[in-house]
């Protein structure tokens, strides 16, 4: 191939390195790849978002888990949404204590006690540093107008990209951040 693998190959090579299920998609709805980390489920899909009179195409990954105290943060890189505004949710911008990456990153959150327990962890930060472009989020039901709504206490860990991944050692690097992230949040309550 010219350019390489596609997505789909990939994709299918994820679902069986990680022993999930790849569902291949159809007119309506994409390709998805579901993967097991204990107890939680975590989904890679790609979805479109409309901008201006362009169609672009992202990479979504989903967790849903229980979120007993309302925890909620968001995490990008401090260059590329700096158009973000999250007082909707009240939170504000925390530095976590390592210069590098409170330099490169915003962090909001609603609990700076916990955001700073939850960021102390050196491997979620490694993952996240990583990542060329990420946004990485607790959320509840904002942008599932398609989706039935959780149920009570239940969020999503939420993570976008602002194009298709075809990297495979970049996907197992997310899957992994994913998994340590939910671990995490389970530590810490």
């Amino acid at each position: 191939m010219l350019f390489g693998p596609s997505k789909k190959e990939i994709w299918r090579q994820l679902a069986a390195e990680l022993e999930g299920q790849f569902v291949k998609g159809t007119l309506f709805k994409r390709d998805k790849v579901y993967a097991r980390h204990t107890d939680w489920l975590i989904i890679f899909d790609t979805f479109t978002r409309k901008y201006g009179n362009a169609n672009k195409r992202f990479t979504r990954i989903r967790a849903p888990y229980v979120n007993r105290d309302d925890f909620v943060f968001e995490i990008y890189r401090s260059k590329l949404f700096s158009g973000l505004s999250s007082s909707v949710f009240k939170m504000q911008d925390v530095e976590v204590g390592d210069p590098r990456f409170d330099k490169d990153f915003v962090i909001k959150g609603n609990d700076v006690r916990k955001l700073k327990m939850f960021f102390r962890n050196p491997d979620i930060r490694d993952l996240i540093m990583m990542q060329p472009k990420i946004l990485m989020k607790i959320r509840e039901d904002e942008d599932r107008a398609f989706a039935p709504p959780f149920p009570n206490g239940i969020n999503e860990v939420y993570f976008e990209s602002h194009r298709v991944i075809k990297n495979l050692n970049q996907l197992h690097d997310l899957y992994d951040l994913f998994a340590i992230t939910l671990d995490h949040l389970h530590a810490i309550g």
